[in-house]
This record gives C-alpha cells, sequence and structure tokens, in this order.
C-alpha cells in the first residue's frame, strides 16, 4: 500500500474517532489533511475532486520534494505506523446508549448534564467524555465570573474550580496504567492550565506517542515548548504527524526558513491541503515575502471562498501594501460570511485603519477582543490604533495585554518602546525594543528603532547607534534608512572615508532604484566636497555637474564647489 493510502486510511479512521470524542477541532483538522491528500485519479473523476490538479500554481512552486524524498525524511515515517487500530471502547455496547445521550448533552453545550449522565460508566471512552465535559463547565463558568466581575476584556486571577478534582480522578488513573491516549491530552491540557508544565509535557508526549493523529494534543504539547532545546529534548515516536508538529514548532519558534522545509515536504504527499499552504504563508509572512505571500492567499480564497481562518494575515499583508479595494472587498466578504469572527472584525479593524478612521478600526479591535479576548493579534494591532490617535496610555496598556498573552511577540514589544519613545522616555523604549529585537533579529525596522533610540539627546551612544544600522543594513533595510543614517554618523563623528563609503554605497542604491530626493542631494554634495579635498578633482567634478541639475541652493553651492576645483587644477599645472 503506497504513502498516501496509508495517510488516507489513518486520517479516515482519525476523524471518526475523534469526532466520537467530542474533540471536534482535531477532528476538522484530520478532516482537511484527509481531502488534501491527492486523490487516486483511477477511482476518483475530476468532477469528484474537490481541488483540480491544474488549479494551482503555488502548489506547484512549493513542491520541491518527490514522495521518495518525503518517505526518507526521519520524522516522516508513515511506514512505521499502521492504520488505526479499532480502539478499545469503540464497539463497546454496555454504555453506548448512555454515552448516545450523553454526548447529544455535549453538543447542545449542556456540560454538567453530560458529566451527570456518565456518573456510573467506567470504560474509557465514558470517563474521557465526562471528564472533559467537565473541564468545560469549569471554563463556561469562569467566562461567565470574569464578565460579571470585570467584563470580557478585564484582567482577573479566576481560574477553573474543576481542575482539582480532574487532575485527582486522572493522576491516578495514570498510575494505575488505566488511562487511553485521549484522556492523556485532557489530563495533559488540565496540568498546562495549573502551571505544571514539566509534567504536562511529558503527559502530552505519552498522549501523542500512543494516538499520533490528535492535532488538539500536538498544539497543545507546542505551546510548552518555548525553546529549541525543550522541543529537541521530546521523545517522539517516528510518524507523519511529526513533521507536521515539527514545522507548526519551528515556525512558534521563529525558526522560519526550517519550518518552510518540513512544509515543503509534506506538500509531496499532502499537495492539496488549504493548511499547509496557509502555514507556508505565515512563515513567508514573518519573513516579509509579501509578494508571495498574498499569491498564496488569493489561491485560498480561490479553493475556499468562504475561509476565515488565517484571513486577518492577508489583511495585514494588503494593509502594508495599501490594497485598498482588495482589502475593502475582503472585509465584505468575510462580514457576509461570519462577521461575528474575531478574524473577520481584525480585517474591519485593519480596512477602517487605512481610511484613517481610527477610532471605528478601535472598535471593531475591540469587537473582536470581545469575541476572544486571548486574540493576539487584535490587542497588538488595537495598540498600533491608540499611538496613531497620540493615546500612548491606552497603546501601552493594549501592547502589555499582547505580551502577557504571548511574551515572543515581538511586534507588541516594538509597540511598547515605540510608545515609550513618543513619551520622551528612550530608556525605557530602548529595553523594550531590546526585547523585540533578540525575538526578531532579522527585522530591519526593529534595528533601526534602536539606533535612533540611541542617537536621541539624553543617551547620545553614536557607537551604538552606528552598530544598530549596520545590522539593519545587513538585513534587507527596504525602507532605505540604514545606509543613509551611518553615513551621516561617521560625517558627524569625522569619519570621511567611512562616511564617504556609505554616501557611495547609499547612492548607488538610490541611482537603482531611481529614487530621487533629498537624501540624493546630500549625498552629491558630501561626495563631491571629500572627493575635492581628497585632491581627486575628476571625481569631485562629476557629482558637482549632477548636482548642477537641481535648482535649489544647492544648485549654487556646487558652482562654487566647481569654480574652487578649477582654481586648484590650474594651480596644480602652473610651473614651478
Amino acid at each position: 500500500m503506497g504513502i498516501k493510502e496509508n495517510c488516507r486510511n489513518e486520517l479516515r479512521a482519525a476523524v471518526r474517532q475523534l469526532s466520537d470524542r467530542c474533540i471536534y477541532s482535531a477532528s476538522k483538522w484530520a478532516a482537511e489533511q484527509l481531502v488534501g491528500i491527492e486523490q487516486d485519479p483511477a477511482k476518483y473523476t475530476p468532477s469528484h475532486t474537490r481541488f483540480q490538479r491544474g488549479s494551482s500554481s503555488i502548489r506547484r512552486r512549493f513542491r520541491t520534494a518527490t514522495e521518495a524524498a518525503f518517505t526518507s525524511t526521519p520524522a516522516a515515517g508513515v511506514s512505521h505506523v499502521a492504520t488505526p487500530p479499532v480502539l478499545e471502547d469503540d464497539n463497546e455496547a454496555i454504555d453506548s446508549d448512555f454515552y448516545l445521550l450523553a454526548k447529544s448533552y455535549f453538543d447542545c453545550r449542556e456540560y454538567r448534564r453530560a458529566t451527570h449522565v456518565l456518573r456510573d460508566q467506567t470504560g474509557k471512552k465514558p470517563v474521557f467524555l465526562r471528564c472533559y465535559a467537565l473541564f468545560l463547565a469549569g471554563e463556561k463558568r469562569k467566562e461567565e465570573e470574569m464578565i460579571e466581575l470585570e467584563g470580557p476584556l478585564g484582567k482577573n486571577d479566576i481560574v477553573n474550580h474543576e481542575l482539582v478534582s480532574i487532575e485527582r480522578e486522572l493522576s491516578t488513573l495514570r498510575k494505575n496504567g488505566s488511562i487511553d491516549s485521549f484522556t492523556l491530552y485532557l489530563y495533559g491540557l488540565v496540568l498546562k492550565q495549573k502551571g505544571s508544565d514539566n509534567l504536562a509535557r511529558t503527559v502530552l508526549v505519552e498522549s501523542v506517542n500512543s494516538y499520533p493523529w490528535n492535532w488538539s494534543a500536538w498544539s497543545e504539547l507546542q505551546s510548552l515548548c518555548t525553546t529549541s532545546e525543550t522541543l529537541n529534548s521530546l521523545n517522539l515516536n517516528n510518524h507523519w504527524m511529526k513533521d507536521f508538529f515539527l514545522a507548526y514548532a519551528y515556525q512558534e519558534l521563529r525558526m522560519h526558513s526550517e519550518s518552510l522545509v518540513k512544509y515543503e515536504n509534506l506538500q509531496g504527499t499532502f499537495s492539496f491541503s488549504n493548511y499547509i499552504q496557509a502555514q507556508i504563508a505565515k512563515a513567508q509572512y514573518s519573513l516579509r515575502e509579501f509578494e508571495q505571500v498574498e499569491v498564496i492567499f488569493e489561491e485560498l480564497l480561490r479553493n475556499d471562498p468562504y475561509r476565515i481562518e488565517d484571513m486577518d494575515m492577508y489583511s495585514n499583508v494588503l494593509y502594508a501594501k495599501e490594497c485598498f479595494s482588495a482589502l475593502s472587498y475582503l472585509a465584505h466578504r468575510v462580514f457576509l460570511t461570519d462577521k461575528y469572527r474575531p478574524e473577520s472584525c481584525c480585517i474591519i479593524g485593519n480596512y477602517y485603519s487605512l481610511k484613517g478612521q481610527h477610532e471605528k478600526s478601535v472598535m471593531y479591535f475591540r469587537r473582536a477582543l470581545k469575541l476572544n479576548k486571548n486574540y493576539l493579534s487584535a490587542w497588538t494591532l488595537m495598540g498600533h490604533e491608540y499611538v496613531e490617535m497620540k493615546n500612548t496610555p491606552a497603546a501601552v496598556d493594549a501592547y502589555r495585554r499582547a505580551v502577557d498573552i504571548n511574551p515572543c511577540d515581538y511586534r507588541a514589544w516594538y509597540g511598547l518602546g515605540q510608545a515609550y519613545e513618543m513619551m520622551g522616555m528612550p530608556f525605557y523604549a530602548l529595553h523594550y525594543f531590546k526585547k523585540s529585537v533578540f525575538l526578531q533579529p532579522s527585522d530591519s525596522r526593529l534595528w533601526i528603532a534602536m539606533a535612533q533610540c540611541f542617537e536621541t539627546e539624553q543617551l547620545h551612544m553614536l557607537e551604538e547607534a552606528i552598530k544598530c544600522y549596520r545590522r539593519a543594513a545587513n538585513c534587507n533595510d527596504r525602507e532605505a534608512i540604514a545606509l543613509h543614517q551611518l553615513a551621516k554618523l561617521h560625517a558627524e563623528l569625522g569619519r570621511s572615508d567611512e562616511a564617504a563609503f556609505y554616501y557611495k554605497k547609499d547612492l548607488e542604491i538610490m541611482e537603482a532604484e531611481e529614487r530621487e530626493g533629498p537624501n540624493l542631494v546630500e549625498a552629491l554634495m558630501f561626495l563631491a566636497r571629500y572627493y575635492k579635498a581628497q585632491k581627486r578633482f575628476e571625481d569631485a567634478e562629476v557629482y558637482c555637474t549632477r548636482l548642477l541639475d537641481y535648482s535649489g541652493p544647492e544648485k549654487e553651492t556646487a558652482k562654487s564647489l566647481l569654480r574652487g576645483i578649477r582654481y586648484e587644477m590650474d594651480v596644480e599645472h602652473l610651473p614651478p
């Protein structure tokens, strides 16, 4: 049996098993990967397949690995694991009636009724659903208490009161060896919420090694791997699901190139997976390859026109490129599809921000946070809006909420730096800029912000500023700020040779991009004077002649320089 057929059989069984246990997010994920496997043309005609082979240039572009390369990847050990077995409790008739009733209550969000129905059932399957329903009942009550005490966006220390009893029961089951992979997943979830991260990691590894098709367990495990050392220490079995996990983990750890390699290898088998395409777009977004990201998201919307997941990132790209019409169309599209999704609210917020209607933009970001107060993107974007409105206290609060949710969000740390810089507090700003640049060292904007902080009157640490501008220049400085500032700082410090070097490099780039402006004039003027002082009169004359094309005071200065150059050249040629 081939790789694709193995994966297809495993995922079909996983969708049924996960859905039967009410782990619907993992079931949905498995079903999406199932249809992402290229169908056998002998069994499926084009009219029966969701995606057409020739419809995507993006898939062809990113499928760099063949099936052979996919199987040779150590972590993609499809051949090591057989099709999921029929689980022990799947065919039990003893508790089936009670289980069906409890599952119906669960699906209607009547969690405590589901728990009560299964109170006397001892099979692994009903025990999991009973504990899971009790956990969600506690989560539901926690959310209610939050709103009652401090509103949907308030800070609080309210906890799920059911965690202690669930942990006690699941700990006993694990010690007795009478716990299955799904209940291990729930146990890991409980331990994570209680702050027992090390034990939670151990338990979740046991869960995914026992049953690797539960993506929810992998996702929780990833959230506990905050460093590459922690990730590498995990003792995971070889399976193709491990490749999905590692690709996702690399992305969250900002190892974007490694993540892309993994996803491109996975496309050898899951060639029509929208999930993989979206993850590739995320990695390229982090690498600021906006053109590629835009093409991928356009393709995703053609394949899945009612998709909202990840579309907020697409809106960020359209915002950065100032594509008014495309962003307006996307906002209208998600509004009609589901206007009360956090992603939809963020997209509409971006649209109003691009129009300069910052108050209305904040309203939509707040709506997104009412729907999901841990929605990181909304806190960060709302902070940006408050910065635009010059409301720095509100901006600082929004950014702090973002870093509370995810301390690895470099955009929020950068936003905090900007806010404190606006308040004239460069020492605080520098602290936050350093945090952001540690998390995203390849972003030139962060190095430039830190350099400008060093240049302020309070700090005036020009040597440190020069180091930061050098790093920015080596990080593909698209705003073309670093080289010019390096030239100016070296000139200010009296280092004419270094200043000339950077002015010349900056001038070459401006000429290649056909850019005009004061920076170009400044570079020509400095180089003219520099070469005149070096008695390289021919070079100096070239730059002076170019300045004659301008109509401002630089033209008169150039004429004066040319007269001086010619005079000195004449003096040089006088007989002794």
